[in-house]
């Protein structure tokens, strides 16, 4: 008796897929001893979303994936082969028809969003400075250091300001296009940590609503 086949598959908890016909690729990494199985199993597909036709604005469309429905689909070619998860096992398969198409609004929605960002982030700065009165602080300092406090803007004004700007570019890890480190900036962190929070609750509702795409 031969040795059995075992193909390992990972499959992350968000896919999104570039063309409404899916195929094995699309989703999955995959690994045997056997190419041939591998290079087979690519081309098979295992999902087809609705083409839209009709729709003045094609919809994204989701769908959730049980891994033990690819594990079926794949013995349905190769029966005696052993199917190894390493990745997720329940993931999102996306498609947006809309994903390559670039919209003329998008520009000004974005100046908007960082007109809107940079007033809120200012107002927050100096309520919170007002709330725990630099103003007084920074004269009391100047008393003890000098005697008296100067007419307008001072060194520690100066200081402070050039001080919470430098604050802010390394904690936020990013001037312009460029990152000061190769870590992954907190935005990027929270942003990751809402998207896993997007998919967990949507498999979780569509498996207790029997929406999921799973074996019989």
């Amino acid at each position: 008796m031969g040795q059995q086949e075992i193909v390992y598959i990972k499959i992350p908890q968000n896919v999104l897929a570039k063309d409404r016909h899916v195929t094995l690729e699309d989703v999955a990494t995959m690994e045997s001893s056997d190419a041939s199985i591998v290079r087979q199993l690519k081309q098979k597909r295992i999902y087809s979303f609705a083409d839209g036709i009709g729709d003045k604005k094609p919809k994204k469309q989701q769908v959730v994936f049980s891994v033990l429905k690819i594990v079926e689909l794949i013995h349905e070619d190769y029966p005696a082969v052993l199917v190894v998860n390493e990745g997720e096992s329940d993931f999102v398969l996306e498609f947006d028809p809309n994903e390559a198409k670039t919209n003329w609004w998008e520009y000004p929605l974005v100046a908007l969003l960082c007109v809107i960002t940079f007033f809120g982030a200012a107002f927050t700065i100096m309520a919170f400075n007002n709330d725990i009165g630099i103003t007084d602080v920074f004269e009391k300092l100047y008393t003890q250091a000098l005697g008296s406090a100067p007419d307008g803007v001072g060194e520690l004004e100066i200081c402070y300001s050039i001080g919470l700007a430098i604050g802010i570019t390394v904690f936020f890890n990013h001037v312009g296009k460029k990152k000061i480190t190769p870590d992954p900036t907190p935005l990027q962190v929270q942003m990751r940590k809402y998207e896993q929070d997007v998919d967990t609750t949507f498999i979780e509702n569509a498996g207790r609503k029997g929406h999921s795409i799973d074996v019989k």
